[in-house]
């Protein structure tokens, strides 16, 4: 379907309007994701792959000054079982192209010698398919950062929703109706160790609206979105203003969404 011009311009303004609200944070916050959706190589059968991440995360990675953060997501619940993301944090766009040079000049001084740095390179690529997709996302306004650094694995749940742009929108009605709620519910909810949510920058889909939930286990996907439904009906105490507020933050989005469950693995992050 042909996109129309004012679609465009309304997309550009909510581009615009996230954008600015990054960018008038601290310079050494985060601004970008990078996401890399990987797949592992089924032939493989090296079960070093652990070891060899650490390893390059410890030389090259740790010691990037431009990479803000980063860590492997493990498939847990979607829709390909041989998936693995790779997510790096940056304070700023100009930073992305900056940590890919700078990783090069950490691997020439991690291993000196072409050859076993050529050798240890090729077995950690071949840990992986030759398949995967890139994609950036702009961080958002309302995320509730891990207290700590993870010592152990965690749950991260994954929603991927839709922007709509109702033509009786606004960006200022948006960003009240997404504050009220974030504040009210996902920064009270107790069982929500860290929530991110992010847009598209660049990518397939310029609509995708993101929302990633730290949790300490499977258990607590069901429990977080009965508290949710508490914390609601807390701040929305009569059906009334319920329905009333959902029914203008909902037209904000399609009403179409996604869920995958992965396994952050807490010892190979920065």
């Amino acid at each position: 379907m042909k996109t129309t011009k004012k679609l465009l311009i309304v997309m550009a303004l909510f581009a615009l309007l996230f954008t600015n609200a990054t960018v008038a944070q601290d310079a050494e916050t985060p601004q970008y994701y990078t996401v890399t959706t990987m797949h592992w190589n089924m032939e493989n059968q090296d079960t070093t792959w652990v070891k060899t991440e650490k390893e390059y995360l410890e030389k090259v990675t740790r010691k990037n000054q431009y990479i803000m953060g980063a860590g492997f997501y493990l498939h847990r619940w979607s829709d390909d079982n041989t998936e693995l993301k790779y997510v790096q944090v940056f304070s700023s766009w100009e930073n992305i192209d900056k940590a890919s040079t700078r990783n090069g000049e950490l691997e020439k001084e991690a291993w000196p010698d072409e050859k076993v740095r050529t050798a240890f390179l090729k077995r950690q690529n071949d840990f992986y398919s030759v398949n995967h997709s890139d994609e950036i996302y702009a961080v958002l306004p309302g995320s509730k950062p891990l207290s700590s650094d993870l010592t152990e694995d965690k749950i991260l749940y994954l929603q991927r929703q839709h922007f709509a742009f109702p033509k009786d929108g606004s960006n200022k009605e948006f960003n009240e109706l997404n504050k009220e709620f974030v504040e009210n519910v996902i920064h009270k909810n107790e069982y929500i160790k860290g929530y991110y949510p992010h847009m598209h920058a660049w990518g397939a889909d310029r609509t995708e609206f993101m929302h990633a939930y730290f949790l300490d286990s499977m258990s607590d996907l069901e429990k977080m979105a009965e508290r949710n439904g508490e914390l609601v009906r807390a701040h929305w105490k009569t059906p009334e203003s319920r329905r009333a507020f959902f029914e203008k933050y909902n037209k904000y989005t399609t009403g179409v969404h996604g869920d995958q469950v992965y396994t952050a693995i807490a010892e190979l992050r920065k």
